[in-house]
Order: C-alpha cells, then sequence, then structure tokens
C-alpha cells in the first residue's frame, strides 16, 4: 500500500502588509513622541509668537497686526534684567563646573561600591520641591543664620550690618546650588566611560599627573562639559524664582520680568517677545559653544 505523497509548499513571503509595517515601525514609535513635541511646543510656540506680534488688550482680546514694537521694547527697556540673567546664569555655571567636575571626578575614579549611593546623594534635593530648597536658602543666608551669624560672630572684620541675603551673591549662590545636578551628571557619565588604561599609558610615557589630565582626562570629558554647562546655563538663564526670593529689584533677571508681563501687567506681546528674544539668544549661544569645543569631537 502506497503512503499519500505530501505537497511541499514553498514558505510564504511575508505579505505587503507586513513589509509595510516593518518599514513603518519607526516612525510608528516616533509617532507618539512627535505629536507630543508639537503639541505641548510647536504650537504653543507658533501661538506665542503671533501673540508677540499682536496689538489689544486683555478685555477687548489681542489682534495679529503684525507690529514689532513689543521686540523693541524687549530689546530696548530690559537691558539691566538681560545683563543680570547673562552674568548670574555665566557665574553660576562656572561654579557649578567648578565644584562639579572634582565631585563627578571622584565619584567615577574613586567612589569604588560607593558610587550608587553617591550619585544618590547628588540627585537626593530633587525629591524636594525647587521652591522649598530655594526658600531654605533665605533662611542659611540670613543675617543671623547658621552661615552668616557663625561668620559675624568669628570674623572680626564682618561688622553687624553685615548682609548677604537680597543680593547678587545670594542669587547666584541659590542658582549655584539648585542647578548643580545638573552639572554632576553629564560630567560623572563622560568620566566613567573613559578608559583607565588611556590613563595609565599616559603615566607609563612619564606624564604627571597633571599632565595626564590636561592632555587626556580632560579632553575625554568634554563631552560631559558641553551637555553640563548647556543644561545648567539655559535653565539658570531663564529661571526667576532665585532671584524672586533671593534677590532685591535691582537683581531682577529677564524671567522675573516675563513672568511679572505675563501674570501681573497681562502685556502679553511683550512677555511673548522676550520670551522668543530669550530662546533666540541661547540658541545662538549654544551653537557658538558648541562650535568653540568642536562639535565633531562632541558627538563622536
Amino acid at each position: 500500500m502506497t503512503s499519500p505523497s505530501i505537497a511541499l509548499t514553498p514558505a510564504r513571503r511575508p505579505s505587503s502588509i507586513r513589509r509595510w509595517l516593518v518599514a513603518a515601525a519607526p516612525y510608528i514609535l516616533l509617532a507618539p513622541g512627535l505629536l507630543w513635541l508639537f503639541y505641548f511646543f510647536i504650537w504653543p510656540a507658533v501661538q506665542m509668537f503671533l501673540m508677540s506680534i499682536s496689538t489689544g488688550n486683555l478685555d477687548d482680546g489681542f489682534r495679529v497686526t503684525g507690529t514689532t514694537k513689543a521686540y523693541e521694547a524687549a530689546l530696548t527697556k530690559f537691558g539691566p534684567q538681560w545683563l543680570n540673567s547673562l552674568v548670574y546664569a555665566g557665574l553660576a555655571t562656572l561654579f557649578d563646573l567648578a565644584i562639579g567636575f572634582p565631585v563627578a571626578y571622584a565619584i567615577a575614579f574613586r567612589g569604588g561600591r560607593y558610587k550608587n549611593l553617591l550619585l544618590f546623594l547628588v540627585i537626593a534635593p530633587f525629591f524636594t520641591s525647587f521652591l522649598i530648597r530655594t526658600i531654605s536658602w533665605q533662611i542659611l543666608l540670613g543675617d543671623e543664620g547658621p552661615v552668616l551669624g557663625f561668620l559675624k560672630h568669628t570674623v572680626p572684620v564682618l561688622s553687624s550690618d553685615t548682609s548677604v541675603l537680597y543680593s547678587p551673591i545670594a542669587v547666584v549662590a541659590g542658582l549655584t546650588y539648585n542647578f548643580l545636578p545638573f552639572m554632576i551628571l553629564p560630567l560623572y557619565v563622560a568620566l566613567e566611560r573613559i578608559d583607565g588604561r588611556l590613563i595609565e599609558a599616559a603615566h607609563d610615557l612619564y606624564a604627571s599627573s597633571w599632565a595626564a589630565f590636561r592632555r587626556v582626562t580632560f579632553p575625554l570629558a568634554l563631552p560631559g562639559v558641553f551637555a553640563g554647562t548647556i543644561l545648567t546655563f539655559i535653565p539658570a538663564m531663564g529661571d526667576y524664582v532665585n532671584a524672586e526670593l533671593l534677590g532685591s529689584p535691582k537683581t531682577r533677571m529677564i524671567g522675573n520680568v516675563i513672568q511679572g508681563r505675563f501674570l501681573q501687567l497681562n502685556d502679553y506681546p511683550t512677555a511673548s517677545a522676550l520670551s522668543f528674544v530669550l530662546m533666540a539668544a541661547i540658541l545662538l549661544a549654544v551653537l557658538v559653544y558648541a562650535r568653540a569645543l568642536g562639535t565633531e569631537d562632541l558627538t563622536g
């Protein structure tokens, strides 16, 4: 008795729908993020630009007229606030780099089994509200606080009238403290990726510790320096909480002007124009900074 013949069918080719799904998979995965970006950034930015070239008031409504008066006011009326923002954000970024680099270096190369604990301590302030952390500096920098009060009783040069709160020093100190983790974390990631054998090779070639750091460690850490300074400078430039709580009217930053124009004076066109000028200035600064450091090395 002969066995029934078995027909061998060739393997099925992927259907056109399956091929389309495979080709479209990256775009499908990107769609939620792109929609989020469009709805919560691009569309509001367009509306803000239209508001910046509008005239009117909150009671009668605003109408797009194409006027540039808001931009003229943004560029000519708030010179001290622009200067304060640039100086305070720049100083805070430099101080964060000076403080953050040794901390990140110690965690990356000397942390050992305590790395995770040290990194947790770096981000621990984020578990507290930004506002609460800033208010706490009012206590620290108060005339009779734990810092200045102690110094007044131990340093004869300081008089009882010496005050730090509501000064540029207090504003820069608050900015430096609040944005320090944004500097430490990118620096740590960059330093952690450095192959220790490169530093050993530098020592084998009779390089001193300083020469090895200057020629090997720091150049390889430049991507972290770039990311850390950008992540610190950009939010510090637009910040208004530290200047509001730790400063005085003379230390107001451009963020305070924008906040006041939006929420107090209801001057939406000028506030929108200030926001756009701030974004353009930051973007230009980032491009210049990236070119100065060398974008080829940073993205490699």
